[in-house]
């Protein structure tokens, strides 16, 4: 049962989302015994905890973490941060010179290869080790411009972290075959990648990404979408929600053909992951075709 200081944190968390007002039962029934049992595992480590999540575009990776933020902090007092692998996107200016040195297909963010690990893997060590002594700063990545903030504009984290949640849509995606990686998985591969060196890089790409980030996650949670087909129609959500948001730049945001391609940059890994993680993830949260979870799995800490 939430505390009183809690639910009230929970339900301004929903009016300020937007969310329906029978969201509650959502965090009640499915996001509490999450965040207690990502609680027992921190309280049997007794270190800072990485928890990493992985997830197809749209399928509520920003907004579970957001909240289990919250239930970490107000319901079982620990003191937690939420981190998005898309904040350390390469800049605008790096991708162009990526795609310019390695594949055209590079100046489009997404992939492995198009993230600043250098960057992430401070980050990381930093809120491991994060103090008023030693205070760590978030970046942030604006998509209404495909840019990375600036630095004036990075939070500023000034006291121990005991739970980091770590979420992106590649986060401990599992690495293909080169076998695998020979056959063109959708037009753009077919059409724009046809020697297959865009998509053998990021592949490369995502092996590093692992050992430079994603085995240092002492969790791995995956959110099952139903099928591929929903990231179409989730992803294309979000793009209408970044058109209500944003103020300025709204010719940044997507229409459907742009966002149908953009995704293909994506459909490699996310069908690779959908087979594979519900198997090896310690925690599964099963989407239904509605976007509401349906079913939650955990294995032991």
């Amino acid at each position: 049962m939430l505390t009183e200081n809690c639910r009230e944190a929970v339900l301004s968390e929903i009016g300020q989302r937007r969310l329906p007002a029978d969201f509650m039962s959502t965090v009640e029934r499915w996001y509490l015994p999450l965040a207690q049992f990502i609680n027992d595992c921190y309280r049997h480590k007794q270190n800072p905890l990485l928890v990493s999540f992985n997830g197809a575009q749209g399928s509520g990776k920003s907004t579970i973490t957001a909240f289990l933020t919250l239930l970490l902090q107000q319901q079982f007092e620990l003191f937690s941060v939420e981190i998005s692998i898309d904040d350390f996107y390469l800049t605008h200016a790096q991708r162009q010179q990526l795609a310019q040195q390695v594949h055209p297909l590079f100046a489009t963010r997404g992939v492995p290869g198009t993230h600043d690990v250098a960057l992430a893997q401070q980050t990381l060590q930093c809120l491991r080790n994060c103090s008023e002594q030693s205070p760590c700063r978030l970046p942030r990545f604006d998509k209404s411009i495909d840019d990375r903030m600036d630095a004036s504009a990075w939070i500023s984290v000034r006291q121990p972290v005991k739970v980091i949640l770590f979420e992106g849509w590649c986060n401990h995606a599992p690495v293909q075959s080169e076998q695998q990686l020979q056959q063109p998985v959708n037009e753009l591969e077919r059409d724009e990648d046809a020697s297959g060196v865009w998509r053998r890089y990021a592949n490369d790409q995502l092996a590093l990404y692992h050992r430079r980030l994603f085995d240092q996650a002492e969790l791995k949670i995956f959110l099952q979408a139903p099928n591929f087909e929903k990231v179409y129609e989730w992803r294309g959500l979000q793009e209408q929600k970044l058109a209500l948001d944003s103020t300025k730049n709204n010719h940044a945001v997507m229409n459907p053909e742009q966002l149908k391609r953009f995704i293909q940059h994506y459909e490699r890994i996310t069908r690779y992951s959908l087979e594979q993680l519900p198997a090896s993830a310690d925690v599964v949260l099963t989407l239904d075709d509605d976007h509401a979870i349906s079913g939650l799995k955990l294995k032991e800490c």
